[in-house]
């Protein structure tokens, strides 16, 4: 166990694992915790509802970007989160860390966004709270979001339930949200524009259950991307998982990017994308209706669910462009820091 805090604790990697498995569920390791999905489903007060809760802090910088800002990643994220359980997003809660010093215009221009983004999704900002800390001591503004909402009888989706056979699919281009961060903090000039592809998903993941209403689950490949959110279902799971590269999309300047810095695509963090596992006789549906969805028009499916072999744990394999295969592994450190 590591005795400090660093950066790549909070990389969603390998070290962020860690002091979740070591200190979190050590700590306050319930059964919903200890499930490890992005949203907890808990029981509501009529009999049968349960209620999906999910909780997030955003700490980007810089906080306005091509495609978005902290505000719109903030309540995409969240919205996101929760609808992941197969949830209908309701209610948003939002706390204001702000440091002394920060322009009130910018501090508008955040809640607009966030205003703009809970009307598509169509949830309600309903409580909040706003503390001001010293000069110097934060970085003009951070946010937390929790949102709730409700679940549907009788559907249970979790990253548990993947089994051999089942298809991967993958909303849309990988990596565009990272690359515009790092383009904006090192003031990297791309021929082609990159911008976040911040978004709620909530609509898509409706529209997939019910043309798919044998899903396994949804996650969203954030922080880690790709690589690392296969991991972590193939984990939960006990499975194998396999993708072909070449049925990923990546844009030219996000991939060309990717090489000029030495980052692998597939560990670069995503906030308007979903990865979904459905039965197979299911897959083409579902593919159909992300389709169908403004955030979808990308959609693939992108690999299949394996057996685990007997005398190890559960791998994750990228068939390359080349025709080889290689282990698609986990993020260890952090990548890219302070990415949502």
């Amino acid at each position: 166990m590591d005795t400090q805090i660093l950066l790549g604790h909070g990389s969603g990697g390998l070290m962020m694992r860690r002091i979740i498995n070591e200190v979190f569920f050590e700590a306050f390791g319930g059964e919903e915790l200890l499930r490890g999905d992005d949203a907890a489903v808990l029981p509501a007060l009529e009999p049968g509802q349960r209620l999906a809760f999910s909780t997030d802090s955003f700490v980007v910088t810089p906080h306005f970007f091509p495609g978005g800002d902290i505000g719109k990643l903030a309540l995409c994220g969240t919205v996101n989160d929760v609808a992941t359980s197969g949830a209908k997003p309701l209610y948003i809660s939002c706390g204001f860390i702000l440091e002394e010093g920060f322009p009130i215009e910018d501090l508008k221009r955040i809640c607009n966004s966030m205003a703009e983004a809970a009307h598509e999704a169509k949830v309600r900002i309903v409580t909040g709270d706003t503390k001001v800390v010293n000069r110097g001591s934060g970085d003009g503004v951070f946010i937390n979001t929790s949102g709730i909402g409700v679940v549907p009888s009788g559907l249970d989706l979790s990253g548990a339930y993947c089994k051999p056979g089942d298809k991967i699919l993958l909303s849309g281009t990988l990596g565009d949200h990272g690359i515009t961060i790092m383009s904006c903090r090192e003031s990297l000039g791309f021929e082609a524009a990159i911008q976040s592809d911040a978004a709620p998903l909530n609509h898509l993941i409706a529209a997939v259950l019910e043309a798919a209403p044998h899903t396994r689950c949804f996650r969203d490949p954030t922080r880690g991307g790709l690589a690392s959110t296969l991991n972590e279902l193939a984990d939960q799971s006990q499975v194998d998982m396999t993708i072909d590269e070449a049925k990923v999309a990546v844009r030219p300047a996000v991939l060309g990017a990717c090489e000029m810095l030495g980052y692998d695509v597939f560990q670069v963090a995503n906030e308007g994308k979903m990865v979904c596992v459905v039965d197979a006789d299911e897959a083409e549906g579902a593919l159909l209706a992300m389709r169908t969805s403004p955030y979808g028009e990308d959609a693939a499916i992108i690999g299949e669910v394996n057996a685990m072999k007997p005398d190890r744990g559960p791998k994750v394999f990228l068939r390359t462009a080349f025709g080889s295969t290689r282990i698609l592994d986990v993020l260890v450190g952090e990548q890219l820091p302070r990415i949502c």
